[in-house]
């Protein structure tokens, strides 16, 4: 793939009001197109040939009409010339629409490889405020728009150009005063278009932000259709998408018509002046100032010079349209991570030691800063201790995990892993070092072999088998259709909810961290499972730091350490024995679920 990032110069962009896309939006895509050399060399060849033979056409005709059908020795060589005419153009026309389709498809997929490649930098809080189903529907609707400029309207418009220009150069070697008619046209033509356009890139810039709202709301109930049907909310989902589709529909029908009026203007004026020509020659064919040939030739030309500009007010609209496109697309490409390596990142220690250090943090969220989801916290979690984290919900036990795998940094205080500061070291380097089993087990659409795989890519089948073995994973894997390799589904609609999670939790155990991160990691098994799990997972945290946050407290009785949280704060902390007699918040969740 074609690196970009050097191609693209951040976009200023002014949050309370955007500027309109402009044609500079597209050097991006100009300037990927030209990393491809030889085939732009053999698009642009192809383009000249078939240019110039689509001019010479009326040529061949002048002279078929003026000497073929006069007969003659030689009258038969004007036919097989303008048959040659005709075979240039089919040919070169051939190798120019393979060769730019070529290149549309190529740079299209180029730019979906970058914004793909830069979204996968930018931090959590990104997709907090921005939709990632919109964004998805830029890697598509915005890329298909860009395709079609770089293999259909770029080529048409200079292929026109230049049959404009050559059109109007045969015509005043024709006939310099008919010829005249034509060009007085050409400003009237113009003008209305360079005002026209203006409109128009405002108009595009927003039909393109409703075709992306419209994805984004399918992709959404699509993802969310059992809880729809579940609530009996199909009318209503309905209501919403086709006020979204007429949103849609309403703007890309005010952009039809300004570029159907624009096509009219143009269309009306370039054969207007056409009739007059003919007119004129007509008048000047009775006077025997021009042949049957030359009328043939000029009208023709004349149609195609008309045919040319025409297409060419087509082609601009598609090129704004493809310049709002660009410009979305550039808003994503020059995005920059929240949370990034510095210029010089720490290394981490070997081997690895597996402390965890909180100290006077204070945290709030990106999207609720008033309301902090940590207070001066402090915590340091020993190398190989098995920490239990509990607490009501809304206590910040998840903001720890998020803070330790730097999805974001704290406004005060120090977070480290082995003694370095997070902001001083790699994220990468940090990442690597911890396993992780999210609360909300996410499967991919994937088989099964990558889901496991996920967590160290290119472990062989006794690894994943080992894995599926400690989570309790490999009995409902084996029964699979084809094992390891089914295909699991969108999310992993092929599993139950407990299944799920022990595919995620064999994840972690294959990754083999030193440090490991369970969030609620069995919330959603059976007793049976639950206990089986257990017990897999009191081996695995044997010799590593392992954090777990739970609601369910049976789970976290056998921890070196339990703290309380409440309200970004710890309140207590001992073992279960300790904090069970202390008659305080834990003691009173204890209460709750064992003597309930």
């Amino acid at each position: 793939m074609a690196d970009i990032s050097s191609e693209i110069e951040a976009p200023v962009v002014n949050q309370a009001r955007k500027p309109r896309p402009k044609l500079d939006s597209l050097n991006m895509v100009w300037a990927l197109t030209l990393h491809y050399p030889l085939r732009c060399g053999a698009a642009l060849i192809a383009l000249f040939v078939s240019s110039g033979a689509m001019v010479a056409l009326s040529w061949g005709l002048k002279n078929v009409i003026d000497k073929g059908f006069g007969g003659g020795a030689h009258s038969g060589h004007w036919f097989l010339i303008l048959f040659g005419i005709v075979a240039t153009l089919a040919c070169s026309t051939a190798i120019r629409f393979y060769n730019v389709s070529w290149l549309g498809e190529r740079v299209v997929a180029d730019i979906r490889i970058a914004v793909q490649t830069n979204l996968l930098r930018l931090s959590p809080s990104y997709f907090e405020e921005n939709r990632p189903s919109e964004i998805a529907s830029r890697l598509t609707a915005d890329t298909t728009m860009i395709e079609r400029v770089v293999s259909t309207s770029v080529s048409i418009a200079l292929r026109n150009f230049l049959i404009a220009v050559l059109g109007v150069a045969y015509i005043i070697y024709l006939d310099p005063k008919l010829a005249l008619i034509v060009l007085v046209a050409i400003p009237v033509i113009i003008l209305p278009i360079v005002y026209i356009s203006r409109k128009l890139r405002g108009i595009a810039k927003a039909s393109q932000d409703s075709i992306a709202h419209v994805g984004s709301t399918v992709s959404e109930v699509l993802g969310a259709m059992k809880i729809v049907q579940a609530f009996g909310q199909e009318n209503r989902e309905a209501g919403r998408f086709r006020s979204a589709a007429e949103e849609a529909f309403g703007r890309a029908r005010r952009r039809v018509g300004v570029r159907a009026f624009m096509t009219l203007q143009i269309m009306f004026t370039m054969f207007g002046a056409l009739v007059g020509v003919m007119w004129e020659a007509g008048q000047d064919y009775l006077h025997h100032q021009i042949t049957g040939g030359d009328i043939a030739a000029f009208l023709l030309t004349g149609g195609i010079v008309a045919g040319a500009f025409g297409a060419l007010s087509d082609v601009y609209g598609d090129m704004v349209q493809g310049a709002g496109a660009a410009a979305r697309l550039n808003e994503l490409l020059a995005e920059q991570p929240g949370i990034a390596a510095p210029p010089h990142p720490q290394a981490l220690p070997e081997p690895p030691q597996g402390r965890v250090t909180f100290a006077n943090v204070t945290f709030r969220y990106p999207t609720r800063p008033d309301v902090a989801a940590l207070h001066d916290f402090s915590l340091d979690v020993k190398p190989g201790e098995a920490l239990a984290v509990v607490g009501p919900s809304g206590a910040g036990k998840s903001t720890l995990f998020q803070l330790i795998q730097r999805f974001y940094d704290p406004q005060a205080g120090q977070v480290s892993v082995d003694g370095v500061h997070l902001p001083d070291a790699d994220p990468a380097q940090v990442r690597e070092r911890l396993a992780m089993v999210p609360q909300e087990t996410i499967i991919f659409a994937a088989s099964a072999r990558e889901n496991l795989s996920y967590g160290r890519p290119g472990a062989d089948d006794a690894a994943l088998w080992a894995a599926a073995e400690a989570a309790n994973a490999a009995e409902f894997l084996r029964a699979l259709p084809h094992g390891l390799d089914t295909f699991l589904g969108e999310g992993g609609a092929r599993l139950s909810g407990g299944q799920r999670q022990r595919l995620a939790i064999a994840r972690a155990i294959l990754r083999d961290a030193p440090i490991l991160l369970l969030d609620e990691a069995t919330s959603a098994l059976d007793a049976e499972s639950e206990r089986l799990v257990q017990d897999a997972l009191d081996h695995l945290l044997r010799g590593r730091t392992s954090i777990v946050i739970a609601h369910r407290l049976a789970t976290v009785r056998a921890a070196d350490r339990i703290i309380v949280m409440d309200q970004g704060r710890i309140v207590e902390q001992g073992r279960h024995e300790d904090l069970a007699a202390a008659n305080g918040l834990y003691a009173r969740l204890a209460h709750l679920q064992f003597d309930a």
